[in-house]
């Protein structure tokens, strides 16, 4: 009941309901940290390799020396040489953003991650210098998505969102990526005057998205975003907002360790993700 999100109060409740002796909050925490061998040999397990690597972050509010804090949480997903996906690990963490990066994507490499042809990710802070430092010679995909929401603030105007939105999707939909150049460097001309932060933005930020066209036509849906992993974000956010606030990184990563094996268990199980039937352009 704690891993599927029910609160370690409601758990003594439910307990003492159904089974008819008590349960104190104090022992279902006691309970749940002896999932933390298990936990910890799930993510320190030898990994495979993976084509496509996503990365991403989330915040979660941990207690640190009586100090409230916002602590990184980081996670990383793959996809293998049969399609299936699975979470290669997950780290939380306090530490400044780049160290914390350089040490998760290092632990990756250090398991046996290799092979990776794509990392799909948006532009986190920390991220790109520890991502250059351990996997710079692999192409990176910026995610399409939040390049949307960031070009969105760049419109001096509110009437000039929809239009903003309107031309990305059209560059974002080309079929090759010289028709996606070419729509890209109109878009640039087109919003010079009327909007020139976002022309310069667009010029030196749009080209990070592009990178998919490399890939295989059948897998640039499932690589040009990182949405897979923020459904997998908002399903850790529905169980761990009932904690509200962790006791210390250690009670964080629990959690979210056991919600991380049991959906990659089922992706494991599951069907294939992709099929890879071409290879990549690059």
């Amino acid at each position: 009941m704690y891993v599927q999100g029910v609160s370690t109060r409601k758990v003594a409740a439910i307990t003492e309901q159904l089974c008819g002796f008590s349960v104190s909050s104090t022992q279902v925490s006691q309970a749940a940290q002896q999932l933390d061998k298990t936990l910890a040999a799930w993510r320190s397990r030898p990994l495979e390799p993976q084509p496509y690597v996503y990365l991403d972050a989330r915040y979660e509010r941990v207690r640190q020396g009586g100090i409230v804090q916002k602590a990184a949480v980081l996670i990383a997903i793959g996809v293998d040489e049969s399609g299936k996906r699975s979470v290669l690990g997950v780290s939380v963490a306090l530490s400044e953003h780049e160290v914390h990066w350089r040490t998760f994507l290092q632990s990756l490499v250090a398991r046996g991650l290799g092979g990776v042809r794509l990392i799909v990710s948006d532009a986190h802070e920390g991220l790109k210098a520890a991502r250059l430092a351990v996997f710079g010679g692999v192409p990176w995909q910026r995610c399409q998505f939040h390049l949307q929401q960031n070009a969105s603030s760049y419109a001096p105007r509110q009437a000039m969102k929809p239009y903003i939105a309107a031309d990305l999707r059209t560059i974002f939909g080309a079929q090759t990526r010289p028709e996606a150049d070419a729509l890209l460097r109109r878009m640039v001309q087109k919003y010079e005057a009327s909007a020139p932060k976002l022309s310069c933005w667009l010029e030196e930020n749009l080209p990070e998205g592009l990178t998919v066209f490399a890939f295989p036509e059948p897998h640039r849906r499932l690589l040009r975003t990182t949405n897979g992993v923020e459904r997998v974000n908002r399903e850790i956010r529905r169980r761990t907002q009932v904690a509200s606030i962790f006791a210390n990184e250690a009670s964080c990563e629990r959690l979210v360790s056991a919600l991380l094996m049991e959906i990659s268990d089922d992706w494991q199980s599951g069907k294939a993700y992709l099929t890879f039937t071409e290879e990549p352009t690059l």
